[in-house]
């Protein structure tokens, strides 16, 4: 089981940063982290029929068709998605890597509301795109910080290490073909 993670803060110590590291600790799954980083802005003249994407690009959509499942980690700046998740996903919609890949999105923030405009965007371009975003396995996460020890850069609030084991159960449920039964 191969997990692909879009993590939508680039601050080194962010709390998404935090609960990223913390959900993974919590599965066997192994993971890989996209580097939204060194994407550059979305440029539809090169994402044209027969154009060759910018490495960046293709190597991001090489991680999500390679994954099994996809976890999106999200703050939420200035009620929605930060523009740099936004590009990665700008970047995915025009390939099929993200058809009915199983998804889940996670948002986290320091406001005792939660990140929800950032969360129900999120679902809605997860959703226009045809991710299979597992409802179960999605959480929006308010008053993170004190949830959070800064020094190991982790959750350590046990009601929500359990919702974030329950997130990351279904999602990999979600991701595990079903065996097939053989014949008596």
């Amino acid at each position: 089981m191969k997990i692909l993670t879009l993590n939508g803060s680039l601050r080194a110590r962010s709390s998404n940063g935090a609960v990223l590291r913390s959900a993974l600790a919590l599965t066997d799954a192994t993971s890989a982290a996209a580097d939204l980083a060194a994407l550059p802005h979305f440029h539809p003249d090169q994402d044209a029929e027969g154009a060759t994407p910018p490495a960046p690009v293709a190597a991001l959509r090489h991680a999500v068709a390679d994954a099994d499942a996809v976890l999106i980690v999200s703050p939420e700046y200035a009620h929605g998605v930060p523009g740099v998740l936004k590009n990665a996903l700008d970047w995915l919609v025009s390939s099929a890597d993200l058809l009915d890949k199983p998804t889940a999105v996670l948002t986290a923030s320091p406001s005792p509301t939660g990140a929800a405009y950032a969360h129900a965007q999120l679902r809605e371009t997860l959703r226009m795109m045809s991710a299979a975003v597992i409802p179960t396995a999605c959480r929006d996460l308010p008053a993170i910080a004190p949830k959070t020890d800064p020094a190991t850069g982790t959750v350590t609030d046990p009601a929500t290490l359990q919702d974030l084991r329950t997130a990351l159960a279904a999602l990999t449920a979600a991701a595990t073909p079903n065996p097939t039964p053989t014949p008596s």
